[in-house]
């Protein structure tokens, strides 16, 4: 088995590498659909805004830290760009939420070789995608104060020199828990483990979660690759699922 940090990059790169596969192609179009409208919303609101937000934060910085003003303005360009591409994915996942459930079954059968079930019949589809749907506001739940309260915490942070260096490593660490327990939570759902259960064996596997969704945030903040990206975290967390987190004993 592969060294966590090296295979949590793995995990997406597998699930990129599915797309394209015959039984799975035509249940990512609905998500890629939906992705391309966010795409063209929120990058022309993020090149509508951030330039103005950039020059007003590099305003705040002390006339004697000019000489490394480069640096501020590099690390809040990318602290920037992972606000965009976390944002990008919350909404995005939010929009397509009831195409997931259904792509993390057919993915769990594709990358195992083994049937789940006979075909769905469309009331059945339905009917897991509303799950899907209130999966996703218990998610919310969840993420929502946290997300607050990082983002304050980043915004102070971000007026103290030297230690505003710290921001942008903090708003990654949060983005790529965040979205390792977004994604791995589809297939989850799907072999009836809760959210709460979820979130304690992904913290005994915290080096490969962080990883994995370390690699879907900066792959979130690349545009074009954006689009698919959130379909094939999708099947990546599947495969994570299956390799990594082996269904528990009994108890006796």
């Amino acid at each position: 088995m592969t060294k966590p940090l090296q295979s949590g990059p793995g995990y997406l790169l597998r699930g990129l590498s599915l797309l394209n596969h015959p039984r799975i192609r035509w249940l990512v179009l609905g998500p890629i659909l939906i992705n391309l409208v966010l795409f063209i919303l929120l990058t022309w609101l993020a090149i509508d805004q951030f330039t103005g937000l950039l020059n007003w934060l590099m305003e705040k910085i002390p006339s004697w830290l000019n000489f490394i003003a480069w640096l501020f303005w590099i690390l809040l360009g990318g602290f920037l760009l992972l606000m965009y591409g976390y944002t990008f994915a919350i909404i995005g996942n939010i929009l397509a939420s009831p195409f997931y459930g259904p792509l993390a079954e057919r993915a769990e059968e594709v990358i195992t070789g083994v049937k789940l079930s006979n075909p769905m019949t469309k009331k059945e589809i339905l009917v897991l995608a509303g799950q899907s749907v209130k999966r996703e506001l218990i998610k919310l739940g969840y993420f929502l104060p946290r997300i607050i309260g990082i983002l304050m915490l980043t915004i102070i942070l971000s007026f103290i020199p030297i230690i505003n260096l710290l921001a942008p490593v903090i708003a990654f660490l949060w983005g790529a828990w965040s979205l390792a327990l977004q994604y791995i939570d589809y297939p989850a759902d799907n072999n009836q483990t809760g959210f709460s259960e979820l979130r304690e064996r992904l913290r005994e596997r915290r080096l490969v979660s962080i990883s994995f969704g370390g690699s879907v945030l900066i792959a979130t903040t690349i545009p074009v690759l954006n689009l698919f990206t959130m379909p094939a975290s999708v099947i990546g967390a599947t495969a994570f699922w299956l390799e990594r987190m082996p269904p528990k004993p009994p108890e006796t």
